[in-house]
């Protein structure tokens, strides 16, 4: 009997252990932290062998294959001695994936993938589709292959998960955009980040779909460079030649190989940019898999958002607070940013990742009137911002934070949380950094 050691007993670690256990393996798991006792419990039922705060090379070194959660880094050192002896490592996704036939609609991106997943799964679930919710949100794709399998998925993949994944296909690949992010897991070089998320096309045919940003410059360069095998859908906010989806005479116009769908822009859920790609990709994706129009303009025009993403939060004494918690990376502050049009009192700061500021710079210089850095080490946002803004503030909590945010504030501001970083250095993550933000907005 083959042996399947799960490394990290998350959502994706849980739930490749499961179906590692129905389809007859050996399976043992591992995490070097404490393990949720929603896990513990669910591992236990399905009387899968575990252990925490640890990991024994001895129950480890011995596994014919290992199927690694996304949180774990390459640099780990069981990762190197499994790399040492040629121990083949995969991610959940590319396991899950063994065991379906399922269609898979694959959305990566640096930007806008959480938002473009839940609103492609929306248009599909409204639809009255047999849909399940995958990857960085939703449940574990394993534990549904397993336990509730559904007739196509929508996953959004992370760089993390794609780096292990091999004989996965996307039937319908999405790449929003790339800009650079998480260059720490990736040595510095912006064109580890790329190859990465560029997995999401391997294995793809002819049948098969990529949807695209027809002006993101290194997807441009790239798709030269690899000449994919896909049925290429670009779209683009203007008519360039070659695009599918584009905006002509302020409405949104789709044309796929099922048919042209169009509705008015105005009537789009969805505000900026930015969100008008999300909507193109998404309205690409649902038109490919065969969902009636008047169903997909349905659901583009209700779709209420996602939580911690331009989330507005509370106006108090003539201020706005919005929750943009989600943005961990420069660019998704930049998208902020860009579609404020009030004075702003701007939250910064976290663990940063490699960031170059210089992106955001001028927005910040002409919409920002005071910054405020809520982190344990503030050095280089004061390296780059000192002398920019009239007024620069630390924060070392949530409540110091808010509480020098409504000093700073005026009537007709906004105070935005965009803060361009991981969220590791005070928080659990960026859920409980919005969550945390909400909460103190409220006591105001």
């Amino acid at each position: 009997m083959k042996r399947i050691v799960v490394l990290g007993a998350g959502e994706s670690g849980t739930g490749a252990a499961v179906l590692a256990k129905a389809k007859g393996f050996d399976v043992f798991v591992s995490d070097s932290s404490t393990i949720d006792p929603k896990y513990k419990e669910m591992l236990d039922s399905h009387g899968i062998c575990w252990e925490e705060k640890q990991h024994t090379e001895a129950d480890i070194l011995n596994a014919g294959e290992v199927i690694k959660s996304p949180g774990v880094p390459d640099k780990a050192p069981i990762i190197q001695k499994l790399k040492e002896r040629s121990i083949h490592i995969i991610s959940e996704i590319e396991f899950a994936g063994r065991y379906s036939d399922s269609k898979m609609i694959c959305i990566t991106g640096s930007n806008g993938k959480t938002t473009t997943t839940m609103l492609t799964y929306h248009i599909l679930k409204q639809a009255g589709l047999d849909v399940g919710l995958a990857g960085n949100v939703g449940n574990s794709l394993a534990l549904q292959v397993a336990e509730s399998p559904h007739a196509v998925y929508v996953i959004e993949l992370s760089s993390f998960q794609l780096d292990n994944m091999y004989d996965f296909k996307a039937d319908v690949a999405i790449i929003l955009n790339i800009t650079p992010d998480h260059l720490d897991r990736y040595n510095y070089v912006m064109q580890n980040y790329v190859d990465a998320k560029f997995r999401i096309l391997q294995n793809q045919t002819a049948d098969d779909a990529f949807i695209f940003w027809n002006d993101d410059p290194i997807v441009a360069r790239e798709i030269v460079k690899r000449h994919p095998k896909a049925t290429l859908y670009p779209f683009a906010e203007t008519h360039e030649e070659g695009v599918k989806g584009y905006i002509d005479n302020n409405k949104m116009i789709l044309e796929t190989s099922k048919g042209t769908f169009a509705m008015e822009k105005k009537s789009l859920a969805l505000k900026g940019v930015h969100n008008l790609y999300n909507s193109f990709a998404a309205g690409i994706a649902a038109k490919l898999v065969d969902i009636q129009d008047e169903k997909i303009r349905a659901s583009l025009s209700d779709f209420t958002g996602v939580e911690h993403r331009l989330e507005n939060v509370a106006r108090v004494k003539g201020v706005d607070y919005i929750n943009d918690s989600k943005a961990t990376n420069v660019n998704s502050c930049w998208y902020a940013l860009q579609s404020m049009t009030t004075p702003l009192v701007l939250i910064l700061g976290g663990t940063d990742k490699g960031n170059d500021y210089s992106e955001i710079e001028q927005l910040v210089k002409e919409k920002v009137h005071a910054l405020i850095f809520l982190g344990v080490d503030n050095a280089k946002l004061h390296a780059f911002f000192d002398g920019k803004v009239p007024e620069i503030e630390d924060a070392c909590s949530m409540e110091e934070c808010i509480s020098k945010a409504y000093k700073l504030a005026k009537k007709g501001d906004t105070v935005l949380l965009s803060p361009c970083c991981a969220s590791f250095d005070l928080f659990k993550n960026y859920e409980d950094r919005g969550e945390q933000f909400k909460a103190c907005v409220r006591n105001l």
